[in-house]
């Protein structure tokens, strides 16, 4: 297809918004989810830990993709990979919307995921190599802007699907078919809306120019010239193409001997183990479970499901408005500054967050073995009365929370004695039939007033705005950096595959995790883990705005021949 001919700014921002929009579709697969687990698990049989797989499976095929994804960008090209990760989305939203069980649910969510990972490589990768040392900052971080976007584009279609559902199914007066059919059309309404940035996404990569240092590693030298003349101005172009001639002839002159260069070589292993650091730590902030079950968690707080989708909403909103700021100041401010800050705002929020939820979660009563000693044939039909569990917390409501099993998975109920029906029902369905019901934890507390929901609420915006400022549109642009031009596309994919593992591993067990020691816990966790960003953010990072990738490879040539890693 004939690419437009547009001045370098022109065409710049055209790149820009095209990349950036594999950001929004990230968003989107990291977002969607929220507001449909309100009606997934009632319209498909799913386990806690189905569940949570569900959920996790995006972060577990970014994961597996984000390995091959950089050695697949260095054999077919930038261009290429971007191309084939929206053929992969649409598909995606396809095999979802079709899904009738678990297994095909689940092989949707990881060929998103999938998608996803080959983006989170490529396109932080293609921004970097294609963007002057000026613009790099803002431009690289219209990624994580988009992806704040697509978050909001996820939650606005949940909410506008949650509200037509629930309109539904109070106009179905009980009638259980039309309730299953209003549910069953909500999940697949806000997974189907998705496939429009799928298809945007698609048709503007078809019009981008390749790396021109990728084209220049693999010799295309004529076309590599092209593409810095499309990129910036003609005497900024020479400047680079000067560097990049350069840096490779120093990097042959070292490598006379060697078939490659290797990521164990010393001059690597630092900005290797730096960019690794950075996104281990970013995901250990909770960030993709608190987007994902951000809605659970404000029901828990004590929402009902209309006013959870509107926090969530309010929350993602506020995340990707904060994240324009912090496109403004990355270039300005550096990406230190920014990390501490961000950092260190998490550890608070995250911190008052397990507060608050201690304030109520503590005041759980365990009924395990009165629940237990009730079950009959295998089934649980218990009545709550007034003063069944004790009148501990008389004059509020309450609620039954049952955590439970049939030998095939866990699974979670729950009853408020404010509901019209004070009655808590479990009985076995399909292939549970025949098992023996087992509670595993079953507590009776009080439900959070409405003033804590919406101090959560607070937190948790408090939450998404600390990371935008910091980690989140810092740490694609620090890990396009930090690797040196051998290794990048390599280095970075690797560094996403630890990335993603550390994501994948906190969604997996986030529902067992609360299920069993509460919300407070989880937040707890976080904080802690935080806290080692911060010191790493503080103590361990140099500061590359303003550079050129040539030059931040230098620094660490340089700190290398010293045997010392500067931290300046």
């Amino acid at each position: 297809m004939k690419i437009p001919r547009l001045s370098p700014t022109a065409y710049g921002v055209f790149l820009t918004i095209v990349a950036g929009f594999g950001g929004l579709l990230y968003g989107v697969d990291l977002g969607v989810i929220a507001a449909a687990l309100l009606y997934l698990g009632k319209t498909v049989n799913l386990t806690l830990t189905q569940t949570s797989a569900i959920v996790a499976a995006v972060l577990g095929g970014s994961m597996v993709s984000s390995l091959i994804a950089g050695l697949l960008a260095d054999w077919l090209g930038r261009k290429r990979i971007m191309i084939a990760s929206s053929v992969m989305f649409v598909g995606s939203v396809g095999l979802i919307v079709l899904s009738q069980g678990f297994k095909l649910l689940l092989l949707g969510r990881l060929l998103q995921g999938m998608s996803g990972g080959m983006i989170a490589v490529v396109i932080p990768l293609y921004l970097a190599e294609c963007l002057g040392a000026k613009s790099r900052g803002r431009g690289t971080a219209i990624f994580q802007l988009l992806l704040t976007f697509g978050i909001v584009v996820a939650s606005i279609a949940g909410l506008f699907y949650t509200r037509a559902a629930e309109a539904s199914i109070a106009a179905a007066a009980g009638n259980h078919a039309l309730i299953l059919a209003a549910e069953n059309h909500a999940w697949r309404g806000m997974f189907l809306v998705t496939i429009y940035p799928g298809l945007f996404f698609f048709a503007g990569t078809l019009l981008l120019v390749e790396s021109p240092r990728w084209l220049f590693r693999v010799g295309r030298n004529v076309e590599a010239q092209q593409a810095l003349r499309r990129l910036v101005p003609a005497t900024e172009a020479d400047l680079q193409w000067e560097e990049m001639q350069a840096i490779a002839a120093e990097n042959n002159q070292k490598t006379q001997g060697h078939a490659h260069d290797s990521l164990v070589r010393r001059k690597y292993v630092v900005p290797f183990l730096l960019a690794c650091l950075v996104l281990a730590c970013t995901q250990a902030t909770g960030i993709n479970s608190v987007l994902g079950f951000l809605v659970v968690i404000l029901k828990q707080a004590g929402m009902s499901p209309a006013r959870a989708t509107q926090g969530d909403l309010a929350v993602k909103v506020v995340h990707c408005l904060v994240t324009i700021v912090a496109v403004v100041l990355v270039d300005r401010k550096g990406r230190r500054f920014l990390l501490r800050l961000g950092t260190g705002g998490l550890v608070v929020s995250l911190l008052f967050s397990a507060a608050l939820f201690h304030s109520f979660e503590s005041q759980r009563l365990d009924v395990k073995g009165p629940l237990q000693a009730a079950v009959v044939n295998d089934a649980l039909h218990l009545a709550l009365d007034p003063g069944r569990f004790g009148a501990a917390h008389a004059g509020r409501s309450n609620v039954l929370t049952v955590l439970y099993s049939y030998g095939h998975g866990s699974k979670v109920a729950t009853a408020l004695d404010t509901d019209p029906v004070h009655r808590l029902t479990i009985a076995p369905e399909g292939k549970e039939v025949g098992s023996p019901l087992i509670i595993q934890r079953a507590y009776y507390g009080p439900v959070a007033s409405e003033s804590v929901g919406w101090l959560i609420t607070l937190c948790m915006g408090m939450f998404v705005s600390f990371f935008a400022i910091g980690p989140g549109v810092v740490v694609w642009l620090m890990l396009s950096e930090l690797m040196p031009t051998r290794i990048r596309s390599t280095g970075m994919g690797i560094a996403l595959l630890i990335n993603q593992g550390v994501s994948t591993a906190i969604a997996a067990v986030f529902l067992p995790v609360v299920g069993n020691y509460g919300f407070y816990a989880i937040f707890l966790f976080w904080a802690a883990c935080t806290i080692i960003y911060f010191i790493t953010a503080t103590f361990l990072l140099p500061e590359t705005k303003g550079r050129t990738l040539e030059e931040i490879e230098l620094h660490f040539e340089r700190a290398n021949s010293e045997g010392v890693a500067s931290a300046s």
